[in-house]
């Protein structure tokens, strides 16, 4: 899998959630901020979804369905993407398929 800059510490978190703009739809939630110095991407999962095993089986499912459209996605711009409980169980297209709709409903990507 290739390098994914990622947000690291709780206040990078915490501007975007306070900053960004989000969205949701059944599977997730996205918090975009825009910001200089590249595309970062943080992933959030609680204990809401399930036990350990699922929250990091999800988190695997976002990373993939992010590297799949990173190359669409404006330059500088800083990424949460929340999961919700209905993600338990979801297969890998369907993670891909909520996170492309989230992003063009951020306008990041054209139609």
């Amino acid at each position: 899998m290739r390098n994914i800059d990622s947000l690291k510490n709780t206040s990078e978190f915490k501007e975007v959630y306070e900053k960004g703009t989000s969205k949701a739809n059944k599977l997730l939630v996205l918090y975009v901020l825009e910001k200089e110095g590249g595309k970062k991407l943080g992933i959030s999962a609680s204990k809401k979804i399930g036990n350990s095993v699922v929250r990091h089986r999800t988190v695997r499912l976002i990373r993939e369905s992010y590297v799949a459209v990173k190359d669409r996605l404006p330059e500088n711009c800083r990424l949460v993407v929340v999961a919700r409980p209905a993600i338990a169980g979801t297969k890998q297209p369907e993670v891909e398929d909520a996170l492309l709709h989230l992003c063009r409903l951020h306008k990041l990507i054209k139609q």
